[in-house]
């Protein structure tokens, strides 16, 4: 299972810092449309950050019909070869999390856990919240049934 950068809406706020962050480290920047990281607001006080899950077998590596995508066995991340990219979108179109962004190269941008930095991905580094934390779909999993046993347990 890999690990991947999530989201607590509990804490989140919308504040964007975190897609300020990561543009700034990926192109030295400040355009959070060329995050790797987006937030979305889902309901007047709800936010939730989409970013790549490092599927298994990720859709978006299957799709590209250029092979410009690689993931590694190791970790997950999904690495983009600007060369070979043309910016098609079959990527983009394939990733069930919409967590993969077209960039004017032509190119996409997809999250690589800021593999480059030895204090890991910057989003988590300069959320003022701490909402952002390395999780895995298991972790998720283990902390949604925690908080429908919490909340069966108040009701009766």
């Amino acid at each position: 299972m890999y690990e991947f950068v999530g989201i607590d809406m509990d804490k989140c706020v919308g504040c964007r810092v975190c897609e300020y962050a990561c543009s700034m480290e990926k192109n030295k920047v400040f355009n959070p449309t060329k995050s790797r990281i987006r937030v979305v607001r889902l309901y007047p006080y709800t936010n939730a950050a989409v970013n790549c899950r490092m599927c298994q077998d990720a859709p978006c590596v299957i799709a590209c019909p250029r092979k410009a995508l690689t993931q590694s066995e190791e970790t997950g991340v999904i690495a983009v070869n600007d060369a070979l990219c043309n910016g098609c979108g079959w990527c983009i179109n394939s990733c069930e999390f919409g967590a993969i962004a077209l960039d004017p190269k032509p190119t996409v941008n997809i999250c690589d856990l800021c593999q480059d930095r030895e204090e890991g991905p910057s989003c988590i580094e300069w959320c003022p919240e701490d909402a952002l934390e390395l999780t895995t779909n298991d972790l998720i999993s283990q902390k949604a049934r925690i908080e429908t046993v919490k909340k069966m347990a108040e009701a009766n």
